[in-house]
């Protein structure tokens, strides 16, 4: 099997958020899928589709992918709880949106999405 490099793959996944920077999503899809098939447990990943499915505006898609995806795998990820925060308030859903930006500012691990939250949460 052919290996992919950590900066091949950082690459890849700049590539394909500039994809979804450019509401091409379905560039951004494919770019996604083939890195998942040699990074399935990398949270940037989990990240990056969350991202473009609320670019696409599909928050409760994205909420969803959130809660079956990317918090199984990985339920330590502040990033993953803003982004499910930020999705809740643009469905309007400040009161599902409270939890998931409350734990995420609290974390210390990721300083980033620490702040985002903290400032989703004002």
């Amino acid at each position: 099997m052919v290996d992919l490099e950590p900066n091949e793959a950082r690459l890849l996944l700049n590539i394909a958020m500039m994809a979804i920077g450019r509401n091409r999503f379905q560039s951004a899809e494919s770019i996604l899928a083939a890195l998942e098939r040699f990074r399935p447990a990398d949270v940037a990943l989990a990240s990056a589709r969350a991202v473009m499915l609320m670019s696409a505006r599909d928050f409760k898609g994205a909420v969803e992918y959130i809660d079956r995806v990317g918090l199984v795998n990985h339920p330590d990820s502040a990033m993953l709880l803003a982004f499910k925060g930020m999705a809740y308030l643009r469905m309007d859903r400040p009161d599902l949106a409270a939890e998931p930006l409350r734990s995420a500012a609290s974390q210390t691990a990721d300083p980033a999405a620490a702040q985002l939250a903290g400032d989703l949460l004002k």
